[in-house]
């Protein structure tokens, strides 16, 4: 009798570890079907080809960046995510803007700093935040130097350092070789059967914003639940099937894509590892 217990607890045991995988796979099944059901799908692409161009200081006349509005309005009071291009050499005399924004590097080298500061040229990959009110410079080497940038509020206006003051914030500059990424072992928003990655970069109110690593020949979901996703290709090329029609899109460096619901965004990469920038207001989960 004293030797059936023990096989007992075993059996008990076995059949508990079970019943759990069982109700997470229940539950897993249930959050994928809930997704599978969306009515009425937001998503939307807009490929870099399509992006309209103008001047983003128009005071400089041909020296001034050009800017390629992706979402919202840089003119008006609104959330705006805009591409800026400088052509190679390109430097600005310092300046400060009414507003913070975030930027990311997507194509050649571009310093931005205290007009003191020793260059730091940043590759594809990187990330960094100019405080409102702080004197900087912004310049550009490469055939083509094109860098996302991003503001919570406009407009985006760009000022003399006469007007400059402390906000209280500081500037952050994360070289693409200093981004901390983590996988399925340390986030719940990645499937543990998926090799993806990501890097939180920033939170603020009921916002973030993080990097997505996508290996390649990756073929998956990015799933979404907030009212607000924006994403856009930082490095890559990625391949966006449209649920409305099923019609695949292709995604270069620069494009973007969106959904303004809960969402599946059927994605895949083929040659290359793809990183996508995300500006949301919810989760996202990817499978």
């Amino acid at each position: 009798m004293t030797l059936r217990f023990p096989y007992i607890a075993l059996i008990v045991s076995f059949l508990f570890l079970i019943s759990c995988k069982d109700d997470r796979q229940l539950k897993n099944e249930a959050e994928n079907n809930n997704f599978e059901q969306v009515e009425n799908p937001t998503n939307k692409v807009l490929l870099s080809s399509e992006i309209i161009w103008e001047k983003l200081n128009p005071a400089r006349g041909d020296q001034s960046p050009q800017a390629g509005t992706i979402w919202g309005d840089r003119k008006d009071e609104v959330a705006t995510g805009f591409l800026a291009k400088f052509v190679d050499g390109f430097s600005s005399p310092p300046h400060i803007h009414n507003v913070t924004y975030r930027a990311v590097v997507i194509k050649g080298s571009i310093h931005n700093d205290d007009p003191q500061a020793e260059t730091m040229w940043m590759k594809p990959g990187s990330f960094w935040t100019q405080p409102k009110g702080e004197s900087h410079i912004t310049a550009a080497k490469g055939e083509e130097n094109i860098a996302l940038v991003e503001i919570d509020k406009g407009p985006y206006l760009v000022q003399p350092i006469e007007e400059a003051y402390d906000n209280g914030e500081r500037p952050i500059n994360i070289n693409a070789s200093n981004v901390v990424w983590l996988n399925s072992k340390h986030t719940t928003w990645i499937d543990s059967n998926s090799k993806a990655e990501l890097s939180f970069l920033w939170e603020a109110k009921d916002s973030k914003g993080l990097f997505v690593k996508l290996p390649k020949t990756f073929s998956g979901t990015l799933q979404s639940d907030g009212t607000v996703l924006h994403s856009v290709v930082i490095e890559g090329e990625l391949n966006y099937t449209l649920p409305q029609n099923q019609e695949t899109k292709i995604l270069d460096a620069g494009s973007y894509f969106s959904s303004t619901n809960k969402a599946i965004h059927s994605i895949s990469t083929s040659k290359n590892d793809v990183i996508l920038y995300i500006r949301t207001n919810g989760s996202i989960k990817i499978n």
